[in-house]
Formats: structure tokens, C-alpha cells, sequence
């Protein structure tokens, strides 16, 4: 062991002539930890909440929607579609119809987005009709002729849970789904309605779709909105979805050069910019503000080392009369403090990921999923925010002690054993 490590690390053993000293010591090293601690969780967190919004977001809907900017619909859909699933890195193509629409059961009733598509399609682009929990989304399979006018006096629907809940309807129930876009007759415009059957009750764990998805055979949106034959988005998901930007523009392309201008597409990450650029300032904010507790700890390391240098002036001085140089001493006390700081971050990272990990395997913190969109607090604690913890841990603890190590080292060694 170095000379200064082993008179650094012997003065942090040594019994103190002042216990105050002891004490602050202690303190920093709690101090210390429950800074890294915080720090590691809070991360932790932050990184979790966008690991598990995204997955979600980016599971249960498509990467890439491709649709036209005047608003009327794409009606070469199909022959369109078999084109783009040419583009490079195309993995899967689905069309879908959107609209929005008035679902009632008896007294209740809510809004809702319903979505035209074909199952066999919809599966390979979005993993919703995956979670249905009750019931099955097999009966919105397209009938033989899906052009033909329905027989069925309720068509299948498949809800969300939330919907659900909202409209009090289970598996088997009638909805009366309402749609604005009604027809023209001598007494104005009287919105089209039509009675759906429940077939299926999906739960994502994703609020905003739970609570306001619904999905039916694109055959039977395209007769409640009277569109035949149209869709208004056509869907894909590619095999590298953080290069939606880049297949976006190809798409746009492909499909101007086979049915002409007025094509644009939009990927998940700009869906979700907005959401996605909230938890990054959050976990600045949170990162700033919780370093606050290791610069606390920091000034406990400086007040103990001050003190400590005090204490140990007559040591100082013999030991300086003795040969050792004023950068040896200065040393001594840089190690001692980088010593405190390390022995608080390790206690810290210990802490804080042994917490995050068990946070992440029990799922014991559960959330209001209508307000934060998942119905637990995830933790995701990463390698990286322990180098960058640290490294801010022990930067802080060694600026501290550059003004008592600086003092150690300034001691003059006649002054200071001139009464002793």
C-alpha cells in the first residue's frame, strides 16, 4: 500500500479526540449512499416508464401509417399495398379504416375510435387483438363476400376493457354504435347507427387504447361510414423501428410514383414525440435535483475533513519535519475524501439497484393507469447510470476536499509545534 493510502485510511480508522469529527464522517458516508441510492432508483424509474411506453406504444400499433392528405380515403388500396410491401425493410402491410363514433349500451354511452381491418393483416403490424382476455376476435375473420350487404343482424365487435367497464357491456352484449357521418334526407342529416355484438374484451394495459379502442370487420366500417371499398390508413411495421423516418420517406415515395401525389406517412416517433420528450426533461430534472443530495453530502465530507485537518495539525507538522513533502500531505487527505465518497457510492449503487430490481420483479407500486397509462411503476435500472453516478459522486466528494487537502499542506511546521 502507497504511504498516503495507508495514513489516509489509518486516520479514518483512528479514534477521534473529537467525536463530532467521527460523527460527520458517518454522515457523509449516509449521506453519500442515499445520494447514489436516489439517484439509481429515480433513473431507474425515468428509464423504465419510457422502456415500458414505448414497448407498448410501439407493440400494439403499427411503426409506420401511410395515408392521403386530403382526408378522402385510399381507394387502390389493395393493389397499393402489395406494391409497398416491396419497400425495403417492410416487414408486414395491414389497411385499416378509421372513425369516430358514439358506442351506447341502454343509458350508457362514451366515444370511441373504431378500426376497420382484416384480422390476418391487423396481427402482423399491431399486437391488440393479442390481448383480448375475454371472449375471441376470431369472428371478425371477413365473411366470404365481404362487398356484399351483411345478413348478420349484429355484426362482431371486439372493446376494450375500459370500454368496457365505462359501457358496463361483457361478451354477448348488443352495443348501438353511432356514427356522425350519417345520410342526406328532406329532414337534414340523420347520423347512421347500426347494433354490434361483443365478441371479444381486449386489455393492452395501455389506458388509451383500453379506454377508447374498438375493432370491427373492415367490411362492416366501410358500410357503417358509408365508404366502399376505401380505407384511410394503410399500416406497416418494419424490422428496425428506429429507422421509421428513413422507410417513412421511401414509402411516401412508392406510393406517389404508383398512384400519383397527395401521399404522407407518420411514424411512431412522431405519435409520440411530445410524450417521449416529457420523460427525458423529467429525468434531467430529476437527475439535477437529486445530485443535490450528494453535493450535500459533499460539504459533510468537506466540514470533516476541515475539521480532521484541525485535529491533526501537530501529525502534519512531524510528519513534515520528518521529510514528508506538502503534495504527500495534500494526498493523504485527497485519498481520505475520495475514500469517504467511494465508500458511500458503493453502499449507494448497492442500495439503489438491489431496490430497483426488486421493484421490477414484484411490481409492488401500483399506479392509476387513467393518469400515467400503465397500472405499475416499472424500474429499468442500466449499467451506464451507475458509471455516470458514480463519476458525479466522486467528482463532487473530490472537489470538496480540495480546499482542506490545500489547508493540510500549507501547514508550516514550526508554527504549528511551536508551543507543543
Amino acid at each position: 500500500m502507497r504511504f498516503e493510502l495507508f495514513i489516509a485510511a489509518r486516520y479514518l480508522r483512528a479514534r477521534r479526540r473529537q467525536a463530532v469529527v467521527g460523527l460527520i464522517t458517518v454522515i457523509s458516508v449516509v449521506g453519500v449512499a442515499a445520494g447514489v441510492a436516489s439517484l439509481i432508483i429515480a433513473l431507474a424509474i425515468t428509464n423504465g416508464m419510457r422502456r415500458d411506453l414505448q414497448e407498448r406504444l410501439v407493440g400494439s400499433t403499427s411503426h409506420v401509417d401511410l395515408m392521403r392528405t386530403a382526408g378522402d380515403g385510399i381507394r387502390d388500396w389493395r393493389p397499393l399495398m402489395e406494391r409497398l410491401a416491396q419497400v425495403p425493410h417492410v416487414v408486414a402491410v395491414a389497411p385499416g379504416l378509421y372513425g369516430q363514433v358514439l358506442i351506447s349500451r341502454g343509458a350508457r354511452s362514451g366515444g370511441a375510435l373504431i378500426k376497420g381491418i382484416i384480422p390476418a393483416d391487423e396481427l402482423k403490424v399491431g399486437n391488440l387483438l393479442q390481448a383480448v382476455n375475454q371472449g375471441s376476435a376470431d369472428e371478425l375473420a371477413p365473411t366470404a363476400n365481404p362487398t356484399a350487404p351483411s345478413s348478420e343482424l349484429a355484426p362482431p365487435i371486439v372493446i376494450g376493457n375500459e370500454l368496457a367497464i365505462s359501457l358496463g357491456a361483457g361478451v354477448g352484449d348488443t352495443l348501438l354504435v353511432t356514427s356522425p357521418q350519417g345520410e342526406l334526407t328532406p329532414l337534414g342529416l340523420v347520423p347512421r347507427y347500426q347494433r354490434f355484438r361483443v365478441v371479444g374484451i381486449f386489455a393492452s394495459g395501455f389506458y388509451q387504447y383500453d379506454d377508447s379502442y374498438a375493432f370491427m370487420r373492415l367490411a362492416d366500417a366501410q358500410r357503417l361510414f358509408s365508404e366502399p371499398d376505401l380505407v384511410s390508413v394503410v399500416s406497416f411495421r418494419i424490422d428496425d423501428l428506429y429507422k421509421a423516418p428513413e422507410v417513412g420517406k421511401a414509402l411516401e415515395q412508392a406510393a406517389v410514383s404508383f398512384s400519383g401525389p397527395g401521399f404522407q406517412t407518420t411514424n411512431w416517433m412522431q405519435q409520440n414525440r411530445e410524450l417521449f420528450r416529457a420523460l427525458k426533461l423529467e429525468q434531467v430534472v430529476t437527475f439535477i435535483v437529486l445530485a443535490l443530495i450528494v453535493v450535500v453530502a459533499a460539504l459533510n465530507i468537506l466540514i470533516a475533513l476541515t475539521m480532521m485537518v484541525m485535529e491533526k495539525t501537530r501529525d502534519i507538522a512531524v510528519m513534515m519535519s520528518f521529510g514528508v513533502t506538502a503534495e504527500q500531505v495534500r494526498k493523504i487527505f485527497l485519498l481520505q475524501g475520495l475514500l469517504i465518497s467511494s465508500v458511500g457510492t458503493v453502499l449507494g449503487l448497492v442500495l439503489g439497484y438491489t431496490a430497483s430490481l426488486v421493484g421490477s420483479h414484484y411490481r409492488f407500486i401500483h399506479l392509476d393507469a387513467s393518469v400515467y397509462s400503465i397500472d405499475y411503476l416499472p424500474f429499468a435500472p442500466r449499467f451506464t447510470d451507475a458509471l455516470i453516478v458514480a463519476a458525479v459522486s466522486l467528482g463532487m466528494s473530490l472537489l470538496a476536499t480540495l480546499y482542506p487537502s490545500g489547508s493540510a499542506a500549507s501547514v508550516l511546521p514550526a508554527e504549528a509545534l511551536r508551543y507543543e
